[in-house]
């Protein structure tokens, strides 16, 4: 019945319609509630348009675990941020694809989606709306929009509000709740414990987090970031599904372990162990949902071996000798960097090799 209804709706939106302006809205819509009415079961087949939906669908899937302990955790709070990620990027996003009279792109559900997890779970609501606008609009759009951003727009947004309004973020952290209910109880649900003792902040005086609290997320930290078991099962899922390159998770692993196992043996005072510095910060839940953007890392499988383990030992390097605690959004972005150089040198060198074979 609905499909009839926007299919008795579509020449309103198309061209010489009185709404043709806001086609790219309906197609958006239609895009969103329903999937292609026929399928091909024999070659030859076409480009399937529905590829960006599934992946995007997956992802979030994926990240949902998160989602739930950050609830658990912190609040049902989370949803309101989420709610305001959502409606203030979807009007930029919407924005320019009336402007550019494009469609609306499905690249924002999850950009959106992740936006709130990787903030304190007590940041302003208006904050949260300016942080994620700046990262759809810098972060992509400037770019010409899904497909053709250099770097995360989630993490330009998450940056520029961190180094924009340090002190508001400093204030934003949050105590979890660790027993019965959480705060999923409403009488639990109030944030009443605010403090800037992160665990990484708290390992710079010597004072590391039990494994267990940071495996399980009974730590301070972002809200969808500081439970390793949520993150592990999302990981797994991205990766079974191919939605994810394995490559590139498993340099970031390597480079960020090894590099912490040399720098802990050569300067403990400096550098964490490794146990802990795998589990505490946003290293995991970046190197599994960030740092595999399909869009902003290398397309050629070799690049994403340099990719990674750029990322894996700059975090290392930014956490242990720099004045930043938490290295990996400033890692990742410079991953974004060098993403189109390794690729480029990945194809140039096959390139030449191709011509002396021939």
């Amino acid at each position: 019945m609905l499909r009839k209804l926007l299919e008795r709706m579509g020449p309103i939106f198309d061209e010489g319609g009185k709404l043709s302006r806001f086609k790219p809205v309906f197609q958006a819509l239609k895009s969103i509630l329903f999937a292609a009415p026929e399928l091909a079961h024999r070659s030859p087949f076409g480009r399937d348009p529905l590829d960006v939906k599934r992946y995007m669908s997956l992802v979030i899937m994926a990240a949902f675990p998160c989602l739930v302990a950050a609830v658990y955790f912190f609040g049902w709070r989370i949803l309101l941020m989420l709610l305001v990620s959502y409606v203030a990027g979807a009007v930029v996003e919407v924005a320019f694809a009336v402007i550019r009279k494009h469609e609306v792109n499905e690249g924002f559900l999850v950009t959106g989606f992740l936006f709130p997890l990787i903030l304190p779970p007590a940041t302003p609501l208006w904050l949260v709306a300016v942080g994620v606008i700046f990262g759809v609009l810098v972060g992509k759009e400037v770019f010409g929009g899904t497909g053709r951003n250099l770097f995360n727009p989630a993490l330009v947004g998450r940056i520029f509000i961190a180094l924009a309004y340090p002190s508001v973020m400093m204030n934003a952290w949050v105590q979890p709740a660790t027993g019965g209910w959480g705060r999923i109880i409403p009488a639990r649900g109030i944030i009443d414990t605010l403090t800037t003792a992160t665990p990484l902040v708290a390992a710079k005086g010597g004072v590391f987090a039990a494994p267990l609290d940071l495996f399980l997320g009974r730590v301070m930290g972002s809200a969808g970031e500081t439970s390793a078991v949520a993150i592990i099962l999302g990981g797994i899922l991205l990766l079974i599904t191919g939605i994810a390159s394995w490559r590139t998770m498993l340099a970031v692993l390597v480079s960020f372990v090894g590099l912490t196992a040399i720098l802990h043996a050569a300067l403990p005072d400096k550098v964490a162990p490794v146990l802990f510095s795998l589990l505490s910060g946003g290293f995991l839940f970046g190197a599994v949902f960030m740092a595999t953007d399909p869009v902003s890392s290398p397309v050629t499988q070799s690049a994403k071996w340099g990719y990674g383990l750029i990322i894996g030992a700059s975090v290392v390097l930014i956490r242990s000798f720099s004045g930043f605690v938490e290295g990996m959004m400033f890692a990742i972005l410079l991953g974004n960097i060098f993403a189109p150089l390794l690729d480029e040198v990945v194809i140039r060198s096959r390139v030449r090799r191709y011509a002396r074979e021939k």
